[in-house]
């Protein structure tokens, strides 16, 4: 693991979420940027202290010099964005394979980079985008493959949060601070933080992909130097539209997740705060409910399902659906072979950032539409 040691939010999710299926070990770590407190880490989660490292660079040197048999397989970067290209591009050249936070870059000439020296390495790459793995957004996207909702004609994607709603980045709260800080979130706040995982969702369930984007980004606390909120309006391939809305200054919400895909028979509505149901909504029968863990759902949907129904499965198993379907990638891999299922990779990462850039520059810009670049399709 690079990065999520003390103070870290995120750290220690990545690190339950591994555990939960017993697929993973975590055997090294260069946990912080400063070298003793990236060893402290270590040593406090019970690493060998030759293992917590000073640096990444010093961790991928000594690890790639072990034997097969001993040296770690899958890095896990959970630093903040500006770390997480420099970090991959170095963990795939010393041959591991990389599961990685989003946005992948800080750019999208440089997640073109990163798309190059992942297809040289021969190693796997994946995006941790977390809510593309609850059972019921993989049973809503099979609904969509399966032509349940006709042909779709509107997508309404909203995450709202209201923990930015004041500057508490200028207190010292380390998970703020760095958000807001240009120079280690990238060119946007919100929209990196939260819309992209939005827009991922979006694209994933209606099966649709963005041709062009109109943008309205705010400032709302005054001195904040990247946007705390905005709307996006979407254009889609097939000529449905869309509406994205991420904000993290909506007062009192907490991780308010929404996703509405409408199609000329049916619609389907879901939201992570009630992450266990699924609203199928027909053109002339009455609403269904469908569950977790119920006996009409999907075979992917029953994969990533753990628990019986009635039992609450959230955020943690999630994620932790994610690492394991890394896993199976990386037995796969190991035999030559293709895993059936797989983590958003390279391809998501560069849809993500080419959101992100064409969000920033659209938000600055008078013309109404603009065009989305083709990448990631």
């Amino acid at each position: 693991m690079v990065g999520g040691g003390e103070g870290a939010f995120i750290g220690a999710v990545h690190r339950s979420a591994a555990a939960l299926d017993g697929d993973y070990t975590l055997v090294c770590g260069a946990f912080a940027s400063d070298a003793i407190r990236s060893r402290q880490a270590g040593i406090a989660l019970d690493l060998e202290p030759e293992r917590s490292y000073s640096s990444y660079e010093a961790m991928f040197a000594a690890e790639a010099a072990m034997p097969a048999e001993e040296r770690m397989e899958v890095v896990a970067i959970v630093t903040p964005n500006h770390l997480h290209s420099p970090v991959a591009r170095a963990a795939l050249q010393h041959g591991f394979h990389v599961l990685s936070d989003k946005p992948a870059t800080l750019s999208l000439a440089e997640c073109l980079t990163l798309r190059d020296v992942v297809a040289a390495s021969g190693r796997l790459y994946g995006l941790t985008h977390p809510y593309s793995a609850y059972p019921l957004v993989v049973e809503a996207a099979e609904r969509v493959r399966a032509g349940e909702l006709g042909t779709i004609r509107k997508v309404i994607v909203e995450y709202t949060q209201g923990w930015l709603a004041e500057p508490i980045e200028r207190s010292g709260q380390k998970q703020a601070a760095w958000r807001s800080d240009p120079k280690k979130a990238g060119a946007s706040g919100c929209m990196g933080d939260i819309g992209v995982h939005a827009f991922q969702l979006a694209e994933l369930v209606s099966g649709l992909t963005t041709t062009q984007l109109c943008a309205d980004l705010n400032r709302v606390v005054p001195g904040r130097a990247l946007d705390d909120d905005g709307t996006v309006l979407l254009r889609f391939a097939n000529g449905a539209t869309g509406t994205l809305i991420a904000s993290q200054i909506c007062t009192g919400d907490e991780n308010d997740f929404r996703l509405r895909v409408y199609g000329d028979s049916a619609s389907l509505e879901w939201n992570q705060q009630a992450p266990n149901t699924l609203l199928l909504k027909p053109a002339h029968s009455p609403m269904q409910q469908l569950r977790t863990g119920g006996p009409a759902l999907s075979a992917p949907a029953q994969a990533h399902t753990r628990l019986p129904s009635g039992h609450p499965e959230g955020y943690l198993e999630a994620f932790a659906n994610l690492y394991r379907t890394f896993a199976a990638q990386v037995r796969a891999h190991s035999e030559g072979a293709t895993a059936a299922h797989t983590v958003p990779g390279i391809d998501a990462a560069l849809r993500g950032m080419a959101f992100i850039e064409t969000v920033v520059a659209a938000g600055k810009s008078e013309q109404k539409w603009h065009p989305f670049p083709e990448v990631g399709t």
